[in-house]
């Protein structure tokens, strides 16, 4: 490689940068060639390591100067979210390099020698921040020799378990090991998804990760998934197979409840509301989370289902109802709204109030059951004897070349419920959660449950795979 002419000042430094990386963006890098896309992505490995040195240095200076202040902000990270078009976690994490490379001076040094990458220097700063102050600087040199010398991250972390091992051979009385920094937080973001967070101790650590090495495997073929998205679906599972095992308070094992809300008022405009709302007259004389699309599909396969009937008051009815009742008698006291409105509410909710009576004789099956206030109604779940004779047949998930037992499957209904598939052993089948949830409801697979028990499934893109040998044609 030739020489390459140094930046006479920080302006021709990043200019340089952003002309380097303009080439990259425009150049054909399929014409590259393997060899040198590898050597390509290797340096750019290590100008990342420079740049997060670059980054936490000009952060400090630019601290230190004054400069978020004089700009009328009150730290290099709030002028960050303001001034660069980035978000506040992306902030604070620029802001945490700062105090990491501030009290790991090696670390930094290696990082700007493009001699490590970031993400390993952080494990390591980890690492040694659990050491006695007096035995970083030399425990950070240790592991970065080692990282240096080809050593593999597994071997890193031995060694740096093995350091704080020794360090803690009088340990202080009054340290917990770090057990009162655990945290975990889970917040609900846009459409009810979720953000996971924390801080665990090496315990919680180790079951998390048995857990996900566990559910979270490649399961052939048809496996997609990258690897964080297996080890999303692998803690989902556990969670679920822990909801059914009747180990959690309150549960007893129950399966997912779906409750399906229906508007009072879409039933009142449905065909024939009107001639049965005079019939039942005549005879008569909250809000929780919604599923849609692929979420409800795959929570409802096998689920207890609840159809709710929801309604709101319509207040001017009521005033309607005064005056009507004035006209009658005259004048009446303050109290006659709230009391007319409550008896409105009576009259409508119930075992046989007229939601009750619209829901029961307009919808099908499983939204026409049992009720309860204002209206909510009970359907059949899968019937203990079915599961027991679907699992005695499959003995476990019937996918094509799965072996995942009983315990992890769900019973999947081959046509859906919601279209005339019925619950019964023709229909039913045992499937792993992944096999269920991901490559049925999500990705669009289709099961075929043959005559003598044999499995076919189909892809959406023409694959096919079968529990049996493909059928040949006689001989003769």
């Amino acid at each position: 490689m030739p020489p390459v002419r140094m930046p006479a000042s920080a302006a021709e430094a990043l200019s340089m940068l952003e002309a380097g990386l303009d080439y990259l963006n425009a150049a054909d890098l399929p014409l590259l060639g393997p060899a040198a896309q590898g050597e390509s992505l290797r340096a750019l490995g290590r100008a990342s390591g420079k740049f997060t040195a670059a980054h936490a240095g000009l952060m400090r200076a630019f601290g230190a100067s004054g400069g978020p202040e004089a700009g009328g902000y009150a730290s290099p990270r709030a002028w960050l979210v303001a001034m660069t078009q980035v978000t506040k976690t992306a902030a604070t994490d620029a802001a945490k390099w700062t105090r990491i490379l501030a009290a790991h001076p090696k670390i930094a040094q290696a990082l700007a020698a493009g001699a490590i990458s970031p993400s390993w220097a952080s494990q390591i700063a980890a690492w040694t921040a659990r050491l006695p102050e007096a035995d970083v600087a030399d425990a950070d040199e240790i592991l970065l020799l080692a990282a240096a010398g080809g050593a593999e991250f597994s071997d890193l972390a031995a060694l740096a378990e093995e350091m704080y091992a020794r360090s803690r051979t009088d340990p202080d009385p009054d340290d917990d090991g770090g057990f009162a920094d655990r945290w975990l937080c889970l917040d609900t973001t846009f459409g009810r998804a979720g953000k996971l967070d924390g801080g665990l101790t090496p315990n919680c650590t180790a079951a998390l990760r048995a857990v996900i090495d566990a559910l979270g495997k490649n399961r052939g073929p048809e496996d997609l998934r990258t690897e964080g998205q297996r080890a999303h679906d692998a803690l989902e599972e556990a969670c679920k197979l822990l909801i059914r095992s009747k180990f959690l308070p309150d549960r007893a094992g129950q399966d997912t409840q779906v409750q399906v809300h229906v508007p009072f008022s879409t039933l009142r405009g449905m065909d024939g509301a009107s001639a049965l709302e005079a019939a039942w007259l005549a005879a008569q004389a909250g809000e929780p989370g919604y599923l849609a699309g692929k979420d409800a599909e795959a929570a409802a396969c096998g689920a207890t289902t609840i159809p709710v009937v929801t309604g709101h008051p319509d207040w001017q009815v009521v005033d309607q109802i005064i005056e009507t009742v004035r006209a009658v008698t005259g004048p009446a006291g303050p109290q006659l709204s709230a009391l007319i409105g409550k008896l409105a509410i009576d009259f409508v909710s119930g075992p046989i109030g007229i939601a009750s009576f619209l829901r029961t004789r307009l919808l099908d099956k499983p939204y026409n059951s049992a009720s309860l206030p204002l209206d909510i109604g009970y359907s059949e779940n899968i019937p203990p004897h079915i599961r027991r004779a679907v699992i005695l047949r499959d003995r476990h998930c019937a996918w094509p070349g799965c072996r995942k037992p009983p315990s992890q499957c769900d019973i999947h209904h081959i046509t859906h419920r919601s279209r005339g598939g019925r619950t019964s052993l023709v229909n039913c089948v045992l499937l792993c959660e992944f096999h269920h949830e991901i490559c049925i409801h999500r990705w669009g697979w289709t099961f075929i449950l043959n005559p003598d028990g044999t499995t076919e499934t189909r892809g959406p893109w023409g694959q096919v795979l079968r529990s049996h040998a493909p059928p040949t044609t006689r001989a003769g």
